[in-house]
């Protein structure tokens, strides 16, 4: 017996359903639960632009109010992407601005972004309330003066990392003084220096801020002004926090932070004076997030700091931390969630730095609530791996990163198979896993029979033969997205699971053994693959099939061929039926 539910009710529930997943899921159970969810989807995340035509989306879902796309593969973050490569946002501004007027949200990753685009944004959506660019490019200050110009109702201006020309200090003036809606600015990316009245008109005027990131560029004197204009402050970016020292400034900083009560949330810290430090220590109790990746203090300030921050959940650092500050973390943070090391030089090792895997065994240990840990350094043990692995069984995300290719367990100079198949094995609920050293093909032997929630794997030096390749797609059920560089893994593998490629987004394959015509027949085999191949050698028609691809990127779609290619980027296998027009 068939039941019906009126309309209304039938709304009501999706609207509880937030994750895309399920979305998709109720939309498959009948076709009245398709329409429905169709007309009442508000927001829709794309995480490659070009797996999906703009028009097409339009049309499977006509009352969208969010969107969040991503461009360029992940390995851009790591420049192995060339300039030129794609990842235009320009066509999608387009159809949005003619079909979706009243569309609220944009959120963009690693896309090109030009001034005209952020200026139909600002004069296209009347009701336009966040814009979240995040390793973005294309843009200068003149198009954030457009944003800032016709978007009335604007929360949110959120730039992260992204490349963006300074043209103009004064852009911030272009914000109207009616406008008083802002409740995250984040231009911590700028790279010169902003209207400092007028930031303080602007923070001064908008009593629900709870985020403000300032660039290197904002003086530390003039940070006491900013903190008392918004005591409501939950996130804050100090810019720069070096100065020459003065009493004054220091009690007026001092002063400022005590007086910020809700603030949880802090970052910034470019060219540290260790003398001011103690300013902000009345806050550090009640942080949960600290991100010092920029900061040059070294290890007695960080351990200092890191001691004080009892309620820390997510801290970023550079190696300057040193196992000692990693010791005091793992003793007095025990709500730790994430934690990031970076290093303060990748080339050139610091003798004065201690960082160690002992530091990291020692966070494993004394933070019960550990999952995401992102890791650089110059050695590891199997030992080491094998106890983080039992110590954190709960590990969501674990990337590793040995500074030097195909590092050996430095104890026995092993490889690091086991210490690796040990967190694949123990970690049960492992999504996200970056690999470094040397690993044989035995590793990925664990990563494909243990590592079946795993959903982005991403590795660089290793393996011995294609077996390794044919583990990791024969087995994995549930990957989403590889990226491969400089691994001895050719066709053989790829084409023998041709058919996984289907199920995932993405995969990357750079400095391999990947041939020309391994790539033209599962283009050809693969209809709902684009198979691009990116070589920047001048004549591409003259290369044998048999020679190996520079870079290869694999990415399932319905939009068939994108018709921004460069000239140094093949679609292989593609007839024309498939090309977009």
């Amino acid at each position: 017996m068939t039941h019906t539910f009126p309309e209304e009710v039938l709304e009501h529930v999706f609207s509880f359903l937030n994750a895309q997943h399920d979305r998709n899921t109720v939309s498959l159970v009948c076709k009245s639960w398709y329409e429905m969810e169709r007309w009442c989807r508000k927001k829709v995340f794309i995480g490659n632009c070009y797996a999906v035509n703009p028009r097409v989306l339009i049309q499977r879902f006509p009352e969208v109010k969010s969107i969040e796309l991503k461009g360029k593969p992940h390995f851009a973050d790591f420049n192995l992407v060339p300039e030129g490569w794609g990842g235009y946002v320009y066509n999608w501004i387009v159809e949005m601005v003619r079909v979706y007027p009243m569309l609220e949200e944009i959120k963009l990753k690693r896309m090109v972004v030009s001034d005209e685009c952020l200026e139909m944004i600002g004069k296209g959506f009347k009701n336009f309330r966040v814009l979240k660019l995040v390793s973005c490019e294309g843009f200068s200050t003149d198009g954030l003066a457009a944003i800032a110009s016709y978007c009335r109702n604007l929360r949110v201006l959120d730039l992260q990392e992204c490349e963006v020309e300074d043209l103009s200090q004064y852009w911030i003036t272009h914000f109207p003084d009616s406008f008083t809606s802002l409740e995250c600015l984040n231009i911590s990316c700028l790279n010169s220096e902003v209207s400092f009245s007028s930031l303080e008109r602007l923070v001064a005027r908008s009593p629900n801020l709870k985020t403000l990131r300032l660039n290197r560029n904002a003086p530390l004197e003039k940070l006491s002004t900013l903190l008392k204009l918004a005591p409501q402050l939950v996130e804050f970016g100090t810019g720069a926090y070096s100065a020459d020292i003065r009493l004054d400034v220091y009690s007026s900083l001092a002063e400022a932070f005590s007086g910020c009560k809700e603030l949880k949330d802090l970052s910034g810290f470019w060219d540290v004076v260790p003398a001011y430090l103690p300013a902000f220590y009345s806050v550090c109790s009640g942080l949960t997030s600290l991100n010092l990746s920029y900061a040059t203090m070294r290890c007695p300030e960080l351990s200092k700091i890191v001691s004080q921050c009892h309620n820390l959940q997510r801290l970023w650092v550079l190696d300057y931390i040193e196992d000692t500050g990693l010791n005091a973390l793992a003793l007095s943070c025990k709500d730790l969630k994430e934690l990031r090391v970076f290093p303060s030089d990748p080339f050139v090792a610091d003798a004065n730095v201690h960082l160690t895997e002992e530091g990291l065994v020692s966070v494993s240990k004394g933070c019960p609530k550990l999952q995401s840990v992102l890791y650089f350094c110059r050695q590891m043990s199997n030992s080491a791996l094998i106890s983080i692995a039992k110590n954190r069984p709960n590990l969501t995300c674990f990337r590793l990163c040995i500074l030097e290719p195909k590092a050996t367990d430095y104890l026995t100079s092993a490889p690091l198979d086991i210490g690796f198949g040990s967190i694949v094995k123990n970690c049960k609920d492992l999504r996200r896993l970056s690999m470094s050293g040397l690993l044989t093909d035995r590793v990925f032997e664990y990563i494909g029979k243990h590592a079946n929630k795993l959903d982005m794997l991403s590795i660089a030096f290793a393996g011995d033969s294609d077996l390794g390749l044919h583990h990791v797609l024969s087995g994995c059920v549930s990957l989403r997205k590889l990226e491969i560089r400089d691994c001895p893994f050719g066709d053989m593998a790829l084409l023998a699971n041709a058919s996984k490629l289907e199920t995932m987004r993405s995969l990357w394959m750079s400095s391999c053994l990947v041939s020309f015509g391994a790539c033209r027949l599962i283009g050809q085999k693969m209809p709902f693959l684009n198979v691009e191949v990116i070589d920047e050698r001048e004549n591409l028609d003259s290369i044998p099939e048999s020679s190996p691809v520079e870079k290869l990127y694999i990415y399932r779609t319905i939009a068939g061929q994108r018709s921004d290619m460069p000239n140094f980027v093949r679609t292989m296998g593609k007839d024309d039926m498939y090309t977009l027009s």
